[in-house]
Parts: C-alpha cells; structure tokens; sequence
C-alpha cells in the first residue's frame, strides 16, 4: 500500500468517522484525516492534488456531490449511503457502497481506488517533463549544424546528440549547447 495517499473519512456523526477510520487503520491503511463537514475536508485538501475519501451522503455543511465539485479532479470518493439516496448519484470520481455496511467490501473497494491512485501518481511523476521553446531551439540548432557540417541525416544528428549525452553523463540540453558552442569557435 502506497503511502502517497492521502484517505480521510468523513461522517456527520464523530463516532461514524473514528469507527470507519479505525477499521481502515486496523486493515493496514494510514487514514490522513477524519472529518465532520465538507470544510473540513476541503481545508486539509487545498493542498494536495489527490486523495481518497470515504464518506457518507451527508454531512453539516453539505452532500457528497457538492464536497466533489469543491476538490481537485485527482480526488475520489467512497460514499456509503442508503441504497435509496444512491440511486440519484453518478458522478464522476464517486464510488457508491450501500448501507448497512459489509467491511470486506468497503476493504477491497479502498484498495482499489487507492491502488489506483498510486498508479496515475507513479505515470505522473514519470512523465517526461516539457521542453522549453529555448531548450527546443538549441537542439534544433546543434542538429542543422551537425547535419551541415557532417552531412548527416537529422535523425543521425539526433541520435548523435543522445548517445554523448549519455556516455558523459551529462544532460541533452546541455551536450546540445557544449556541440554547438564547439561549432562556433
């Protein structure tokens, strides 16, 4: 279980919150936070682009729909509600378990998100990051001198800017520069 996530449990009642927060801990998840209203959760999330959270329809404050338009688009919730009040919901980021709760279910399905979670914030951090239009420019550049001077392909001036970059360990933006500063003297 990654700990990147953030869960927080949210019900109107405090002995609902601490009940469903320690049946979370005592199945071996960290439970970040548990809430009483929506602006509770809203406060401990302003700063995270995604968690879990499992809550009932209602709280003080506000409904579960209204709590998901507030948070990031990363955040998914678990609602556990009467299967009457379910049956008006579908909204996107919401998973629906009814009541009376069965704790095996509600195991597996917060695993489930949670894993999911993981898995957009792991594609997320490996993403290759964007180039500036400098950086861009400065490849470009090095790869029309290579490709004039060495009268080579743009593909093979490329690949010839990769593979330096790589054995001296030094960054693409950087061995463009170092070849293109080479040129110009």
């Amino acid at each position: 279980m990654g700990s990147l996530v953030h869960i927080f449990v949210l019900f109107p009642k405090q002995e609902q919150a601490r009940s469903i927060r320690n049946l979370l801990v005592r199945n071996g998840f960290e439970v970040t936070a548990a809430c009483v209203t929506g602006a509770q959760i809203m406060q401990r999330a302003e700063s995270l682009e995604d968690g879990l959270i499992v809550c009932g329809y209602k709280f003080a404050d506000m409904v579960c729909s209204e709590l998901r338009e507030y948070l990031p688009d990363g955040f998914r919730m678990i609602v556990l509600a009467p299967q009457a009040s379910l049956e008006f919901l579908d909204i996107q980021g919401m998973e629906y378990l009814p009541m009376p709760l069965k704790p095996p279910f509600l195991m597996e399905k917060v695993r489930e998100m949670a894993d999911a979670l993981c898995n957009a914030q792991k594609k997320k951090r490996h993403r290759p990051r964007q180039r500036t239009r400098e950086e861009l420019e400065i490849i470009e550049e090095t790869k029309e001198l290579l490709m004039k001077n060495n009268r080579i392909s743009e593909q093979e001036a490329h690949e010839y800017i990769q593979r330096r970059s790589m054995n001296s360990g030094v960054g693409l933006i950087e061995m463009a520069k170092m070849i293109r500063d080479s040129y110009r003297y």
